[in-house]
């Protein structure tokens, strides 16, 4: 069972397994009530310390939906404290964060392995925790 943890401005996700297929943030165990963007940062956290076999979809990606049409949001992708991913995304109602899964395996640790999103609204956002997921392994 996955563990999800609130903070301030935070989510944070303990997978207990690697899943395969798309995992929707609602499936993920993320509630509506606990995802105010009202500052229009975000930052989310996916602990994947208690995985063991990580193997990857060929393309790790995280989907994100939000209610609002955003005129430029801007994500940035850490694993393990290196920056694997930094994208200005233009006018729209989602953002596609596709990861490069050869990064992912050359800076994986023995003891802890967290993928932290940073995410920049220019306003307040709702998320659309149905459609917004993850696909990380096969």
């Amino acid at each position: 069972m996955n563990k999800v943890e609130i903070n301030q401005g935070e989510i944070k996700v303990k997978l207990s397994e690697p899943s395969a297929g798309k995992l929707s943030f609602e499936k993920l165990g993320i509630k509506k009530e606990d995802v105010t963007i009202e500052s229009g940062l975000l930052r989310l956290v996916f602990d994947l310390e208690a995985i063991r076999d990580y193997n990857y979809y060929q393309v790790p990606t995280i989907e994100i939906f939000y209610e609002e049409n955003m005129s430029e949001t801007h994500w940035i992708c850490e694993f393990n404290g290196k920056t694997i991913l930094d994208k200005l995304d233009h006018h729209g109602h989602s953002t596609i964060l596709l990861l490069n899964r050869n990064e992912l395996s050359n800076l994986e640790q023995h003891h802890e392995n967290v993928l932290i999103v940073h995410a920049e609204f220019p306003q307040p956002a709702n998320l659309n925790l149905k459609e917004s997921s993850i696909h990380f392994f096969k």
